[in-house]
């Protein structure tokens, strides 16, 4: 709702806090953390700073980081099959976004999380995050609203939101739905050139689904630009990021 006052609050330094922010927390946070380092452990960082990217990432609301991680995680399980938790075979806006609205969740989900996150559910400073995810999108509500009144808080905090979660929802629907297909993974997982642009790179999504724990989605073609994957390589030269998986023998 918060999205239909942005007509009346729109101003040029507003816009460019909307953007920065999308990019940080769309690429730094849901792309590049939840998605590649998280889940799928495509790389390492320093642990204080996979630290700092989840609270980021937290930052777009999308629940808490071991749900995001476990259901991603049962997603590739599940690829496209009854299990999967967002699959268009249900419908397109099942899988766009109404799964978000529908009770998902596991009879104990202490026992959930040890079985397809481990990694982070024994975690310390993951589980103070968990407890605390809710806190820090309110925190940067009440920073953007006391830096820049009510255009700063629609543009930056709702608009940006909004957009960020489409992002990540148009990868779970349209990804598995246009496109074209380098190989055969059994599922309906397609690239997208359209789509990646919107997402850094993330729609590459059929290249994603072939081979999961790759650091790059695109790049398997010469047109496939994939700036989540440029984002870690540039993290790798200051020290941020190591281990880089590029090579498919490796996984």
């Amino acid at each position: 709702l918060g999205c239909l006052l942005a007509p009346f609050y729109f101003t040029w330094n507003a816009f460019w806090v909307f953007f920065v922010l999308y990019v940080v927390t769309g690429l730094f946070g849901i792309c590049l953390c939840y998605h590649r380092l998280l889940t799928h452990r495509s790389f390492k960082t320093p642990k204080w700073f996979e630290y700092f990217l989840t609270i980021i990432a937290c930052c777009t609301a999308q629940r808490s980081p071991i749900y995001w991680v476990a259901r991603h995680r049962q997603h590739h399980i599940a690829s496209d099959m009854e299990d999967d938790p967002h699959s268009p075979r249900h419908g397109f806006w099942w899988a766009h976004m109404l799964w978000t609205m529908a009770d998902l969740r596991v009879k104990d989900e202490n026992e959930f999380y040890g079985k397809i996150a481990p990694d982070l559910a024994r975690d310390p400073g993951h589980r103070w995050i968990q407890r605390t995810h809710e806190i820090w999108p309110v925190l940067l509500g009440v920073v953007l609203f006391l830096a820049g009144g009510m255009p700063y808080l629609v543009w930056g905090f709702f608009v940006r939101m909004a957009v960020v979660y489409h992002a990540t929802w148009i990868v779970n629907s349209g990804a598995h739905i246009w496109g074209y297909q380098n190989y055969n993974t059994g599922d309906d997982s397609k690239n997208n050139a359209f789509l990646s642009l919107l997402t850094f790179g993330e729609s590459w999504h059929n290249n994603h689904h072939a081979y999961q724990g790759l650091a790059h989605h695109g790049q398997h073609r010469w047109w496939e630009f994939d700036l989540v994957y440029l984002t870690i390589r540039a993290l790798g030269l200051v020290g941020l990021a190591r281990d880089i998986r590029t090579r498919k023998a490796e996984l």
